[in-house]
């Protein structure tokens, strides 16, 4: 509450950022302690330039940037793809976190968004790693997958892409991460609606592509061949970790 007695609208929903946290306070909390006194300045100034888009909720929030870029650094992440890069705020966490040469094949149907963020992945020296491809992602996916020489080749992957395609992803994805790799799917928590009752209020989209991220999740947790870890960060995230 505001001096005045008026609410104020919590900083991270302005710039459309997300957070299952029922506390807005304590969600700006995080940010401003933990998160934003560590966000490299290109990661701040393509954060900002992207809050100022129409679409801007489509981007990975700033907490969950800071942990894929830990999470990079700790596996040694070296080759990667990430599918669905709207500006790149995640592309560019993860460029930071790779080694110089390292990689990342970044898919999107959207150049003009990637054209955004690119002055400032460029301004921070690390557009050299990225081989952007415009288009679907699962024609090139079908291409690699016959090629053996992809298979087991990338150490991370992201996806926050088209939703209902999240399976078809993985069923493509699974053979081109090593084993001992991670595939990270985002948003797998949905903004919480995956426990809404059948008749809750829910804006058209969310509950349009509910169906496929609950699909998503009982079929991520029965796969033998990963193993599984589901966080409550920005929207969702689920980790799995190819074993066989």
């Amino acid at each position: 509450m505001a001096a005045t007695g008026e609410a104020q609208p919590a900083k991270h929903q302005e710039v459309g950022h997300k957070s299952l946290l029922q506390s807005d306070a304590l969600y700006q909390y995080i940010l401003e302690t933990s998160v934003y006194p560590r966000e490299p300045e290109s990661m701040k100034e393509l954060r900002e330039v992207t809050a100022r888009h129409p679409w801007n909720l489509m981007t990975t929030s700033a907490d969950e940037g800071q942990f894929l870029n830990l999470l990079l650094k700790l596996i040694n992440a070296k080759n990667t793809m990430e599918i669905g890069v709207y500006t790149g705020y995640s592309l560019l966490s993860t460029a930071l976190a790779l080694p110089e040469d390292g990689k990342i094949l970044a898919l999107d149907i959207n150049r003009e968004n990637y054209e955004i963020g690119l002055p400032i992945i460029e301004k921070a020296g690390v557009a050299h790693k990225i081989d952007f491809r415009e288009g679907p992602a699962l024609p090139l996916l079908d291409q690699m997958i016959d090629d053996v020489k992809f298979h087991g080749s990338f150490d991370f992957i992201f996806v926050d892409a088209d939703k209902d395609n999240y399976l078809n992803y993985h069923k493509r994805l699974i053979d081109l991460v090593k084993i001992g790799g991670v595939i990270g799917y985002d948003n797998t928590l949905w903004n919480g609606s995956l426990v809404a009752p059948a008749d809750a209020p829910l804006r058209k989209y969310v509950r349009y592509y509910r169906d496929f991220v609950l699909e998503l999740n009982k079929a991520l947790a029965v796969d033998p061949r990963v193993e599984i870890c589901q966080l409550p960060v920005g929207d969702g995230i689920t980790l799995c970790r190819r074993i066989s």
